[in-house]
């Protein structure tokens, strides 16, 4: 018999979070297999069975809190694997899968689609009443497994309209739930209140005109996914602004330890991404030695690592700076919260067409918010100040990303 034990996962981390059971107790798994997905304070991480064998699940639960080095299961490695274990399961399942689909053929063809958003489950008879009275599915509260809308659902919402029971529950409701904090939770809760307390926070705000970066956007992003096979966004191009103007401003890229100025020769940009289980920041790093392309990848893969909760501590350790984008969400202006122990984040906002005056004219141009929250114990205003107008100047002058410089006044040597 082999015990498996909660692993170290870091130098101050003495507990996790059993987030799921990937095998049941009984069952038989191979070497290598993932048997449970664990949480820490800081990132999530898997268990693999160091042997095959039979699996003996103990008393622990998905959602006990355990310590480092505790009994996580154990494994017979001298069962023997049951019979039908290698059943050729691909021929077996294919056949109805080409029945079904068969199946389903017939009726598509026959009846036409129920006006239903893709992502928003219904059975038949609901979808039929939801096209027919054109019932806005987001109204209707389903009652369904996994989240599935019955037709008495359609109907209740039809005898009520305007109402809409939060989900699980009726109409009139009083229902309260309470639900433990998760290890990942109780680290950002704290570490936001640390940030608060600990640090002298200001927020300098400044506006960028999007035009330039949007038509470019426009121009060549076929081109670029064809090349490159990843998406131009606008994080790219925010990231690379940072950067060399972190490059200028050595102060907005450094933080205090004790009674020391810590500063960095090199820009390690923290992203913060939104996950069900809370946010995170991924860091990528050396992104002044990175190229558009190489930006837009990492955070393909970062935010992918980060939805599935497969970020590593190594992901989320470091960063010398911040940047968050409250516009996915529809935010036009915020204070972003300093990432301790760094001492600046830039906060990004929705884009929105304004009214601006330029020349003695006005032009409605597509306008973004941009924040910038720091640590006035180490950034001055001055520099902090600096800092988002240099960011806005790359921003509105992207050709000047190339060399961090105006072309024409390089040119002309002034």
């Amino acid at each position: 018999m082999i015990d498996i034990k909660v692993p170290t996962v870091g130098e101050s981390i003495s507990e996790v979070t059993l987030l799921k059971w990937n095998k049941k107790d009984g069952e038989y798994v191979e070497r290598d297999e993932v048997i449970a997905e664990l949480e820490s304070e800081k990132a999530t991480f898997e268990v693999n069975a160091e042997k095959a064998g039979i699996l003996k699940i103990g008393a622990i639960q998905e959602g006990d809190t355990i310590k480092i080095g505790d009994l996580l299961a154990s494994i017979d490695e001298t069962a023997s694997k049951p019979a039908g274990s290698e059943i050729p399961a691909p021929e077996k399942k294919e056949e109805p899968k080409k029945e079904n689909a068969k199946k389903e053929e017939k009726p598509a063809s026959a009846a036409p689609v129920a006006s239903v958003p893709n992502d928003i489950k219904a059975s038949p008879v609901a979808s039929a009443i939801i096209a027919d009275k054109k019932v806005d599915p987001k109204t209707v509260t389903p009652t369904g497994t996994a989240g599935k809308i019955l037709k008495d659902d359609v109907l209740a919402a039809l005898a009520n309209p305007g109402k809409k029971a939060f989900a699980g529950t009726e109409l009139g409701s009083r229902n309260v739930r309470t639900e433990k904090m998760s290890n990942l939770r109780k680290t950002i809760s704290r570490r936001l209140v640390e940030a608060k307390n600990t640090t002298a926070m200001l927020t300098t705000f400044n506006e960028v005109d999007m035009s330039n970066i949007m038509e470019i956007r426009t121009k060549y992003k076929d081109k670029f996914k064809e090349i490159h096979g990843v998406g131009l966004g606008f994080m790219s191009f925010f990231a690379k602004a940072c950067a060399v103007a972190l490059a200028e401003w050595p102060s907005v890229n450094a933080y205090i330890d004790g009674d020391q100025l810590v500063y960095h020769d090199y820009a390690d940009i923290s992203i913060a991404v939104s996950t069900p289980r809370g946010l995170t920041v991924p860091v990528m790093r050396n992104v002044e030695s990175m190229s558009m392309a190489d930006v837009e990848k990492a955070v393909v893969v970062l935010a992918g690592k980060a939805r599935d909760s497969k970020l590593t501590a190594e992901d989320l350790t470091g960063g010398t700076f911040t940047i968050t984008n409250g516009g996915v969400f529809g935010s036009l202006m915020s204070t972003p919260i300093i990432n301790i122990p760094q001492s600046a984040i830039l906060g990004m906002h929705k884009i929105q067409e304004r009214p601006m005056a330029i020349n003695g004219q006005v032009v409605i141009k597509p306008m973004m918010y941009l924040a910038l929250s720091y640590d006035h114990r180490i950034i001055d205003g001055r520099e902090s100040v600096s800092f988002l107008v240099r960011v806005k100047e790359l921003l509105e002058n992207p050709e000047q990303l190339l060399i961090g410089k105006d072309p024409v006044k390089t040119l002309l040597g002034v």
